[in-house]
C-alpha cells in the first residue's frame, strides 16, 4: 500500500472514510453471488504493492495454495513511496523491508511456492507505465485460469493503472477478478460509482481466515509507525485494516 499523490483536503482516501460497522450492517454483500475457487488450477495476482494482494485476496490465496494451484505474484512497484519523507528508512531500506514483508506474509498463507515476479516501476510511476504494464501483464498471465488484480475505480493511481492494464492485458483470455482495497475506506453502501452487480463473495473458512490475519501482522512497515516522526506514521490504521477482517472476499467480475 502507498499513500495517494492527490491534495489531502479534497482527495477520498485521505477522508475519515466508513466505518467497517457500516459495511456489516449492509446486506448488500450477502446478496453478492458466490465466487466458486475450487476449479481454478493457476491464477495471477497483480499487486501495485507489497501488501495489497493480501488485502485484497489473501483468503483467496490461502485457499489456492491448499489445493495446489499455481500461484504468481506480479509486483508491480516495491512500494518505496509509502513514507516519502521519512526520517528513518530510505526509499530503498523501505522496499527491501517491504518485499521481505511480502515473503513472511506468503508463508504464513501457505503460499510460499508462489512465484514472485518483480516489475520494478517507481511507486507512484505506474499511470506513466500502463503501456508497458500491459505488455508485460500480456506474458505474464498467458495461460492462467485467473488473473486477480486491483478494481481500477479504487481512486488510488497505481491501482487503477495496474488494474487498468491488467483488463487490457487479459482482454482475450485469462478470467479477470478486480479486488477493491481503498473502495471499502471512501466508498459506501450502493455506492454509484461501484459496480455492485458484478460483485463475487468468496467465503473464508476460518483457517483461511487466520491465515489472512497473520499474514497482514507480517506487514508492520504499513501498520505501525516507522518511529515517532508524523512522517513516519502508519498508512493502515486499524479502521481500515478491520475491512480486511471478514468472513469473505469480494471482487468483481
Amino acid at each position: 500500500m502507498a499513500q495517494a499523490n492527490e491534495s489531502a483536503a479534497t482527495h477520498p482516501i485521505d477522508t475519515e472514510g466508513t466505518a467497517e460497522a457500516t459495511w456489516r450492517a449492509w446486506d448488500g454483500l450477502e446478496r453478492a453471488a458466490p465466487l466458486d475457487v475450487s476449479g481454478i488450477s493457476s491464477a495471477v495476482v497483480v499487486a501495485p504493492h507489497p501488501d495489497d494482494e493480501v488485502l485484497g485476496v489473501g483468503g483467496a490465496l490461502a485457499l489456492l495454495a491448499q489445493q495446489g494451484a499455481r500461484l504468481r505474484i506480479v509486483a508491480v512497484t516495491d512500494g518505496e513511496g509509502s513514507h516519502p519523507n521519512s526520517p528513518t528508512l530510505s526509499p530503498p531500506l523501505l522496499a527491501e523491508r517491504r518485499r521481505d514483508e511480502r515473503a513472511q506474509a506468503l508463508r504464513r498463507l501457505g503460499a510460499e511456492s508462489a512465484e514472485v515476479v518483480r516489475l520494478g516501476v517507481g511507486d507512484g510511476d505506474s499511470t506513466r507505465a500502463r503501456d508497458e504494464l500491459t505488455e508485460r501483464l500480456s506474458g505474464l498471465c498467458s495461460a492462467f485460469d485467473v488473473c486477480a488484480a486491483p478494481w481500477p475505480g479504487d481512486l488510488h493511481p497505481d491501482h487503477e493503472a495496474a488494474g487498468a492494464a491488467a483488463l487490457a492485458a487479459v482482454a482475450n483470455g485469462t478470467r479477470p477478478l478486480l479486488y477493491p482495497v481503498w473502495m471499502w475506506h471512501w466508498a459506501r453502501p450502493d455506492h454509484p460509482d461501484v459496480p455492485w452487480p458484478a460483485a463475487r463473495r468468496l467465503e473464508l473458512p476460518p483457517w483461511a481466515q487466520r491465515r489472512k490475519a497473520a499474514a497482514l501482522d507480517c506487514f508492520t512497515t504499513q501498520t505501525a509507525p516507522l518511529s515517532t516522526d508524523p512522517a513516519d506514521a502508519a498508512v493502515l490504521k486499524p479502521e481500515m485494516l478491520a475491512h480486511f477482517s471478514r468472513d469473505c472476499e469480494v471482487v468483481f467480475g
